[in-house]
């Protein structure tokens, strides 16, 4: 069951600079749960990593109050922070002559003392993380041999080995290849299922945070922090204003943002499923706004992934079938000519 682990009350970030502080946020009201993923979004400069150091306790709060499992983050001793929050940071791991293995056993420091030596229990729970993160096959490989995606699951694992109910990421897909920020952001929202820990990250990537995260923070300078689901935010139209800016609008048919196409022509689009929003792709990509709201005498049947071919059905002649969008465009290109 989902709990309240991490509670933030009018809380003001910010940092020291000459003649005083500046501050970055003010005024943030939240709480995070267990057993979710939690992305911050926002654009550069906006405060999303002082807001990061901020609940990692890596610099003081200018005010209000952070509370995590029911204590303030200000009570709590370096210790025994070690044993509540588990932080992965951007920097890429420049380590040499150490095994993957190792350096997860680092993440054991809080609990194996001043040498350091791993007992029965520690061995158990690095052993366990390897295989949460599924990377049992890097286990013995050297960390400086491991490609940028391979090195940021094994810092996942150290993390998950230091044992500590909230985990915090700084950008984590920062350097990553496509399929590589999939794998890690899936990786991510399979752990706090599993574990039910709190990972709470900030992000650039916008489209995968709305397809994967659980809860959104979107972080402005004018309008502060606004939280929800990436669907209610969508709904309620936050993401639509947050992100407005020209050549870019929210599409509430696919909850995704895409490139503002200007439209001088459009089609009534008739099916559903891959078939229909690659025509609908295709179309608004040549300045035709197809969709199946559009009121247009010319319609396209675009089928499913049961049938074959696109119907057109001109206004004024009659039906034909066409294999391929790209015919499709074609005819369409005659027909509106």
């Amino acid at each position: 069951m989902k709990q309240e682990t991490i509670h933030i009350r009018r809380l003001t970030t910010g940092y020291p600079e000459k003649g005083g502080c500046k501050i970055v946020a003010r005024d943030i009201n939240a709480a995070i749960n267990s057993g979710e993923l939690t992305c911050l979004l926002g654009a550069n400069g906006v405060g999303k990593s002082t807001l990061l150091r901020t609940l990692s306790a890596f610099q003081p709060a200018i005010g209000g109050e952070i509370e995590i499992m029911g204590r303030k983050l200000t009570d709590y001793s370096d210790k025994q922070l070690a044993t509540v929050i588990g932080v992965v940071l951007t920097e890429k791991c420049s380590i040499r002559n150490m095994t993957v293995e190792e350096l997860i056993s680092m993440g054991r420091s809080p609990y194996t003392g001043f040498w350091g030596k791993l007992g029965k229990e520690d061995k158990r729970v690095v052993d366990e993380s390897i295989s949460l993160v599924k990377i049992e096959e890097l286990r013995f490989r050297m960390v400086h041999t491991l490609s940028d995606g391979e090195r940021q699951k094994v810092m996942i694992a150290k993390a998950l080995s230091q044992e500590t109910p909230v985990i915090f990421l700084d950008e984590p897909t920062a350097f990553l290849d496509f399929p590589s920020k999939v794998e890690v952001m899936q990786l991510l929202h399979r752990l706090s299922r599993t574990t039910d820990k709190t990972i709470f990250l900030s992000t650039h990537d916008l489209e995968l945070a709305l397809q994967i995260a659980d809860k959104i923070w979107l972080m402005d300078k004018a309008a502060g922090v606004t939280i929800g689901t990436p669907e209610d935010l969508s709904i309620d139209g936050y993401l639509s204003s947050f992100f407005s800016r020209k050549g870019i609008v929210f599409d509430m048919e696919t909850g995704l943002f895409r490139i503002d196409n200007e439209f001088d022509k459009q089609i009534r689009l008739v099916g559903h499923g891959n078939k229909y929003s690659m025509v609908r792709k295709a179309l608004q990509r040549n300045g035709i706004l197809a969709n199946r709201n559009v009121e247009s005498d010319f319609y396209i049947e675009t089928g499913d992934l049961n049938t074959t071919g696109y119907v057109l059905h001109p206004p004024t002649a009659e039906a034909f079938k066409v294999n391929t969008i790209e015919e499709l465009l074609k005819q369409v290109a005659v027909l509106l000519n």
